[in-house]
């Protein structure tokens, strides 16, 4: 697979990556284990080398999953994993309360390490931004990680510009970790601009619109009430059906480049910026190479011209998150 470079770092990853919290928790149902152990090795053999975790995502189960699995690979992938959330009273529980005091940040990295089986995180993500501690402490918290060898490179997810400049002037961000694709294209507004000033890399997660934007899921399709999507406004039978325009725009450019709707809605990401590294999810075999075979697919400047002209005459329907999760974004 093609190689990329976040922004102005020296951290090269494949042009996709694999986001893996789908691997155990959030969607619905969750897979077995050893299926996910092979999976993720299949990733790496077919040149994925950018995985993407998280504490909470589980909790703690699926860093446990990634450090079973590319155990094998040390020094030849990068895994990317978060804090920034106060853990509940039992490993099975939500956790609801952010924490991100440098204390805690201190505190948590030696569990992840732990978890994930590494000497050093290669990118280490505030999860969410903290209303109550500065971002210069975070940022400091993290630089202090940084020279200790604990932790290679900074970043921040969900982040509004202005965040990101004060982090980036304490302790240089790689990368922000954002929701971006065909149907959430908020980041164009300023965050774009603004990591390109800096020079810092974008890591589009959702890049397929939560499933969306493959074109399996319509009107009919029926969510596990366990399933985040039962509780996204977007997602809801009636923003379902008018949403669907957006797909059948994806699979008219498809049919043009023997193609899948979702391969054009990631093909179209990477062709935004050189510095842009997606990390769709997936829990299957021949969705991860669907994936991937979209890092091949030229679009012209007619194609990308098509696309924007079609979507320009599309309004997606319904908010991308429940209004206790969008509280948390663009702080």
């Amino acid at each position: 697979m093609q190689k990329r470079k976040l922004g102005n770092s020296n951290l090269e990853l494949s042009a996709l990556g694999l986001g893996c919290m789908g691997m155990s928790w959030s969607y619905s149902p969750i897979p077995d284990k050893n299926e996910m152990v092979g999976l993720l090795r299949a990733a790496v053999e077919r040149g994925v080398t950018f995985f993407d975790t998280a504490e909470v995502y589980g909790p703690y189960t699926n860093e446990e999953l990634l450090g079973e699995a590319l155990a094998p690979f040390r020094g030849r992938v990068v895994i990317a994993t978060k804090f920034g959330w106060a853990p509940a009273s039992d490993r099975e529980s939500r956790w609801t309360r952010l924490d991100s005091r440098p204390e805690h940040i201190k505190e948590v990295v030696e569990g992840s390490l732990k978890r994930l089986r590494v000497d050093v995180i290669d990118l280490y993500y505030q999860h969410r931004v903290d209303p109550e501690v500065p971002i210069e402490d975070v940022a400091g918290a993290v630089k202090e990680l940084i020279q200790q060898g604990k932790v290679k490179y900074f970043g921040l997810s969900e982040a509004a510009a202005k965040t990101v400049r004060r982090a980036h002037a304490v302790q240089p961000v790689t990368a922000l970790q954002s929701e971006y694709s065909l149907w959430y294209r908020e980041p164009e507004e300023e965050i774009l601009t603004t990591l390109e000033e800096l020079g810092i890399g974008f890591v589009p997660f959702s890049p397929l619109g939560k499933g969306f934007l493959t074109g399996k899921i319509d009107e009919n399709t029926m969510f596990d009430s366990s399933d985040f999507r039962s509780r996204v406004p977007r997602f809801n039978e009636e923003n379902r059906k008018a949403n669907h325009a957006l797909v059948d725009l994806l699979q008219s450019i498809a049919e043009r480049k023997n193609a899948t709707p979702g391969q054009i809605a990631l093909a179209w990401l990477l062709h935004q910026k050189p510095w842009i590294v997606p990390i769709p999810g997936t829990t299957k075999l021949h969705r991860l190479e669907e994936n991937i075979g979209a890092a091949a697919i030229k679009l012209t400047g007619d194609d990308l011209a098509d696309i924007e002209r079609a979507a320009a005459r599309i309004t997606v329907q319904g908010a991308r998150y429940p209004e206790e999760h969008q509280r948390l974004v663009n702080r």
